[in-house]
Order: C-alpha cells, then structure tokens, then sequence
C-alpha cells in the first residue's frame, strides 16, 4: 500500500535507515564511548536476528514460556451496549507476567546471552517492564538491575514485590519528579559505567538506534498474531485498531501487522487532568521536536526547552516523548493520534471489568476508552483494541484513590 509517498510494501527494509532514522526521528544522541555501545549492540543485533537458531530459540520460549499467541476476545456484551460496531481486544494480558513487555525483554536478555554480558539494567514506570525483565534474567541466569521513581514504587507495590521475588536489585529513584524520566535518567548513568558487562534493556520503542528498532521487532508478534486471528475469526480486517501510547512498544509491535492494511489506526495518549503543562503526557499531540535520552522525537518542553514535567494515572505513560516510529508514523499520517483522560480511563477500567470479566491495566484502559468511543461514532464495523497488559498491579491504586464506581 502506497501512502503519502511511502511504500510500506518494503516499509520494514527501509526504516529506520542504517543511521537510525525514521525520517528525521530516531538517531544516536549520546557520547563516542557509549556510541561504540550501541554499535556493538547493533552488530550483535543484526548478526543474530536472521540466525535460524536465534529465531527457533525466541519461537519456542514464546510458544513455551510465555504462551503465545495470545488470544483475541470478542467483547459481546459491551458492544451490545454500545450500539452496532463490535469491539475485539487483543489478549496480551495472558502474555506470562500480565503485559506485552516480556515479548522484547526475551529478546533482549537472548541477545545480552550472546553478547556474553552478565547482567542487564533497566528502567520502569508501571512496573511491568521490570517485571517482564525480572523473569528474563531468571530465566537466562542474568544479574538484575532496575530503576524505578519513588512515586511509581509507591503506586506499583505488587510489581515491585514481583520483581524482588524474581531476584532482581530494584534501585530507589528520588530525583526530580521521581517518576519514569528519572527512572531512565538514572538507568542510563548507570550503563555508561558498566556497559562492558551489562547491556541496558530499554522498555521501550525509545533511546538511541538500534533499540526503536529492536524493541519494535521483538514486539511485531503481536501485530503479526492479531492480523492473522482477526481474519480467522471474522473473515476481514478490522475497520480499525487503537493501541495506548506512552514510549509506544505495545502500540508499535501491534500497528506494524497492519501498515499495509486499508486500516484505520489510532494511537492514545494520556490527557490525565486536562491540557495544561504539567497535567498530561500527550507529547505527539502537544509536543514539538526534541532530543532526550539519546534520541530525536517529539517531546513535551519547559520554558528552557528542557524535558517538561508531566503527569498520568497510567504510571507507564507519564513519560515526555515518544518513540521515533510513531513521530514519523503521526507525521506522515498513517497513524491517528489522540488523548483520553484519566476520567474517561476510570470509567473504561470499571466498565470493562464489570461487563466482560477483564480488569485491565490503567495504560490499556486509555485504548478500551478511546475504541468506546470511537464504537459510538462508527455507526457499524469493527475495532481492535490491543489489551497491552492486566490491571492486577493498579487494582490497590484505583481503589484508594477512586473507590469502587
């Protein structure tokens, strides 16, 4: 399919480009020693990504380990609720460890087992990227490091337990706003002094080439499994997807089965309390163009152009930028971005759990939100929600700060 000058026949050949880039997005910001990094974890990557010993170790650890494919649920009683368009989710709930996070953490704790690193380090908002590399270093027999903001300590307990339980230094982070900017600040000074043991396994579709990449790739299952499913199921495509939106990892695994699709994509930002600085973290929608933590995007700016602070109830989405992809993805136009509030989030969390036995994560309830409402305006077909994680982890928050509705 050919869109705005852009073949996405070949789309996955040509971007990023050797350098990195998604049109003028992407790149590698950071210092020469931590550029001579990224090389290597390029190299490595490219080296083993097309092995077919590589890929039929990832198979099996998916098919055995972390149960894939995920199902797709067709939400009956929802849609009858709301009028004639039906709503679909895709299930990465079931994924082991309750989100679609374990899908690139497998993939990159394989890859630091090749490179000979002996540990990985990471950063986490909501938790479950942390969790999801907790059980990869388990697994893999790795050393453990993640970076986590007081507050989201505070508000991902359950996580937090799971992670230790795991095995894995979960490292206090105070600075700032103390939520996952300063994780990754943090992670990211952590790496520059260890990066010849230890490789930094971002949680997302961000920092510096070749990890956009990368974590889309490892993350392409879900888009690859939902495409094939929903034409089983139905016989079609759907009229369209909806993803939430914060780094972008869910959202850029799950558009990427459908780019070459005549196929309406939507990806949700979080508005939190409304359009005032500080008060969301929609940075595509609100954002203008920027580097940060080794990568150029759209990103959210204070006064002095430096990183705004910003705020969710989604402790995953509370981040300042987004991923390359979905920059050069928003600019070209292929993919609708938009916000949802913490209210209209609220309301979908209960709605969903109480309608179809779902109790989703507070990031993915930003998604079910927006394909609620968008069900209301279609009139009739369908929509595909990607359920990027469980709400186990946010059920103690919901419920303190927002009763039972």
């Amino acid at each position: 399919m050919l869109f705005n000058g852009i073949d996405f026949d070949t789309y996955f050949k040509y971007y990023p480009n050797q350098e990195g880039y998604f049109g003028r997005y992407g790149g590698v910001y950071v210092d020469d020693e931590l550029k001579a990094a990224m090389a290597e974890i390029t190299e490595a990557y490219f080296t083993i990504c097309k092995s077919r010993k590589f890929i039929a170790e990832l198979r099996r650890i998916r098919k055995e380990f972390q149960g894939r494919p995920t199902p797709i649920s067709h939400l009956e009683r929802l849609s009858n609720k709301l009028g004639n368009v039906q709503l679909y989710v895709k299930r990465e709930d079931l994924n082991h460890t309750g989100a679609h996070k374990l899908n690139h953490c497998m993939g990159e704790a394989l890859l630091a087992k090749y490179m000979g690193k002996k540990k990985v380090i990471a950063e986490t908002g909501a938790g479950q990227h942390g969790v999801a590399l907790a059980t990869a270093a388990a697994y893999f027999g790795l050393e453990c490091d993640i970076y986590m903001g007081s507050v989201d300590i505070k508000k991902q307990a359950p996580n937090v337990a799971r992670m230790k339980i795991l095995g894995a230094n979960v490292i206090e982070v105070t600075e700032g706003l103390a939520t996952l900017k300063e994780a990754v600040d943090a992670a990211f000074a952590a790496y520059a002094h260890e990066y010849k043991d230890a490789i930094y396994c971002i949680g997302s579709v961000l920092g510096p080439h070749p990890f956009p990449m990368m974590v889309r790739d490892f993350q392409h299952v879900v888009g690859e499994e939902a495409r094939e499913q929903f034409i089983e199921m139905t016989g079609e495509l759907p009229d369209a997807i909806v993803a939430c939106v914060g780094g972008g990892s869910n959202a850029a695994g799950f558009f990427s089965g459908f780019l070459n699709d005549p196929v309406k994509i939507y990806g949700i930002e979080p508005l939190g309390r409304g359009e005032k600085l500080g008060d969301h973290a929609a940075s595509l929608k609100y954002g203008t163009e920027g580097i940060m933590h080794g990568f150029n995007s759209i990103m959210l700016k204070d006064e002095n152009g430096e990183p705004a602070p910003v705020y969710s109830v989604a402790s995953g989405l509370d981040y300042p930028s987004s991923g390359p992809e979905h920059a050069f993805l928003r600019d070209l136009g292929r993919v609708q971005y938009d916000v949802i509030n913490d209210e209209e989030t609220i309301d979908a969390f209960f709605t969903l759990s109480r309608m179809e036995g779902i109790i989703p994560a507070i990031e993915s309830a930003h998604a079910v939100a927006y394909g609620m409402k968008l069900a209301k305006t279609m009139g009739t077909g369908s929509v595909l929600i990607n359920l990027s994680g469980r709400g186990d982890k946010d059920m103690d928050y919901v419920l303190e700060n927002y009763g039972i509705r």
